[in-house]
């Protein structure tokens, strides 16, 4: 009995076996990729949303974050840096808190795939309060005059605008520049509205207000003394 068994087994097992190797290949080319998975490195954006009203970031994160995903074969292309982003939501945060967790549960991905690793799955960002003062404008004149002619007045309406910023980037007492005003062969009074150029990059202007720049040009003494001989 087991004899017949065993025969039955060895006989033609070339063939047997060129058949389950046959099997094998056809069932590998046959099978859906949505069956077989892959794993893929990927950079991804960093989005951070919800700042609470009256705070603001001074120390900012990393802009992307590494990952490794697994996902099925027949979705894989379309998991790139354009589809998916790790999103930080600050709602509960504060100036206490320096580091914030990245985790799976930030990280959008189509069904049926997977998040294995985030590097770094831990980031520092730090925010402060709100604050605003007023900062005086100071006009940046470039250039000479011509001969016989003098600046007599320069007036900065309004003299003060209101920024707003980090309160430890809100400095009293600096000033706000304003682009070059070039007074090369000007010979008469001229009123521009200059581009401010603020003392750090963390504040801004809190009012939408106009400024404008009048500069008064008149003659000397000696030129308007030598016309009245004339």
């Amino acid at each position: 009995m087991k004899e017949g068994i065993k025969s039955l087994f060895l006989r033609n097992w070339e063939l047997k076996l060129f058949s389950i190797i046959l099997s094998f290949i056809i069932w590998l080319a046959l099978v859906p990729k949505i069956k077989t998975y892959a794993e893929k490195n990927l950079t991804i954006p960093l989005e951070i949303y919800n700042i609470p009203p009256g705070l603001e970031i001074v120390e900012r994160p990393p802009q992307s974050v590494d990952i490794i995903v697994r996902a099925p074969k027949s979705i894989l292309e379309e998991i790139t840096p354009l589809t998916v982003t790790a999103k930080l939501n600050l709602e509960n945060a504060s100036p206490l808190q320096e580091e914030y967790p990245i985790t799976k549960e930030m990280i959008f991905l189509p069904e049926g795939a997977e998040v294995l690793n985030i590097i770094p799955n831990l980031i520092r960002l730090k925010l402060e309060k709100t604050k605003e003062t007023y900062l005086k404008i100071e006009p940046y004149i470039v250039g000479d005059l011509p001969p016989d002619f003098r600046i007599e007045k320069i007036e900065v309406i309004p003299p003060v605008v209101k920024v707003q910023g980090p309160e430890s980037k809100v400095i009293p007492g600096e000033k706000i520049r304003t682009s070059p005003i070039d007074i090369s062969n000007l010979e008469t009074s001229m009123e521009i509205k200059p581009t401010l150029i603020l003392p750090n990059p963390f504040l801004r202007l809190a009012s939408e207000e106009e400024v404008k720049i009048r500069i008064k040009i008149v003659k000397t003494k000696e030129k308007v003394a030598e016309e009245n001989k004339k």
